[in-house]
């Protein structure tokens, strides 16, 4: 396949990368401006210490079209478009692409909306729903060396095994998830293939809210978070109400590759004393030691945040299907609230009784 990446981020280089390390062609859509034809290495660091690298294209935004396609005609149109920018980044990703309009599309956003975003902009199109549960990270060269690799190229890590999980999400894409599904497995990730992409997104989106604002707004480790019962049971609180609103859908969470999270949604209704710990390990496992995304977001980045289609999703579905999401709905504000001032921020950092005060009194968890 001839296979276009727009995001070169941590997740878009890493499944790019894999795409490549499989034997297909892969080009990147880059915001820089870089000569026609150029193509540059990158290095797969896989769990266990196996590295590989890779050749990709790289493509400027004043010459999309000068890929140079190994053994194709010049102008020659993708296989597959991997939009893989955050949610915020979407719409100027789908314009970037616009001049592919029948190429069919795999989505790997975290949160709710990406496929509706991307249906709606590229109506008739076939798409795929992608669900990434491994955790991966970028080195740049612009970050310095790379710690016992003498290269001056991106490495994409991948720091535990997770895997990913497909779903055909538009259009008569069967064909699609079945060659992706080889070429991931090719490269040694761990790839499924799921029939409902609502119910896998909604599922992802259950991993993804667990200590993430709240860690955020506090700037604080997940552990801490469930170290205090009145904060576990805001966490508790916005995964019952995630769970009552995908009901409500008619949908059900489902396992992901290494992520099964009707166990987490389990360990939520336990009694704390039991469920906080098994909760506390399931997060900590999931992400690999990496930082939440939001807390990562406040501290490097400023204006909006994923929580919009995170913890904002549900609570805009609850709204539509009657069954309310206030905890949820007061954690998407008050992190864009955060991300956009940065008092605010410093106002909450490190102060749980703030935090708790903002969301409205909530009994301690027994």
């Amino acid at each position: 396949m001839r296979v276009v990446v727009v995001g070169a981020g941590a997740v878009g280089s890493f499944l790019g990368g894999s795409l490549a390390e499989a034997g297909h062609d892969v080009a990147f859509l880059d915001r820089r401006d870089v000569p026609e034809g150029c193509r540059e290495p990158l290095v797969m660091a896989h769990p266990g210490g196996r590295r590989a690298t890779v050749e990709v294209a790289v493509v400027g935004p004043a010459a999309p079209d000068a890929i140079a396609w190994a053994g194709a005609e010049p102008g020659q149109h993708p296989d597959l478009l991997v939009f893989a920018t955050k949610q915020f980044d979407l719409p100027a990703a789908l314009a970037m692409a616009a001049r592919w309009p029948f190429t069919p599309a795999l989505t790997v956003q975290n949160g709710i909306g990406a496929e509706e975003a991307v249906a709606a902009a590229r109506p008739g199109t076939g798409l795929v729903a992608g669900s990434l549960t491994a955790a991966v990270r970028l080195h740049h060269p612009a970050h310095g060396p790379e710690p016992g690799l003498d290269l001056g190229v991106a490495v994409a890590h991948r720091l535990r095994h997770g895997g990913l999980a497909l779903a055909p999400a538009m259009g008569a894409v069967g064909p699609v998830v079945d060659a992706l599904v080889a070429a991931f497995r090719a490269a040694g990730l761990r790839t499924v293939r799921l029939r409902d992409a609502p119910a896998m997104k909604w599922s992802k989106l259950l991993g993804n809210l667990v200590g993430n604002a709240t860690s955020a707004l506090l700037d604080e480790d997940p552990s801490a978070i469930y170290a205090n019962p009145r904060l576990f049971e805001i966490e508790r609180r916005q995964l019952a109400e995630t769970v009552a609103t995908m009901r409500a859908l008619g949908l059900r969470p489902v396992a992901l590759p290494g992520a099964d999270v009707r166990f987490l949604v389990l360990a939520a209704r336990l009694p704390a004393w039991l469920g906080r710990p098994l909760m506390v390990r399931a997060v900590g496992g999931a992400r690999g030691g990496k930082m939440p995304s939001l807390r990562l977001h406040l501290r490097h980045a400023d204006g909006p945040t994923e929580a919009r289609w995170l913890n904002g999703a549900v609570a805009e579905a609850a709204v539509r299907t009657g069954t309310g999401a206030p905890v949820n709905a007061r954690l998407a504000a008050l992190v864009d609230e955060a991300a956009t001032d940065p008092g605010r921020r410093a106002w909450f950092r490190g102060r749980p009784d703030r935090l708790l005060e903002a969301i409205g009194d909530l009994p301690a968890s027994r």
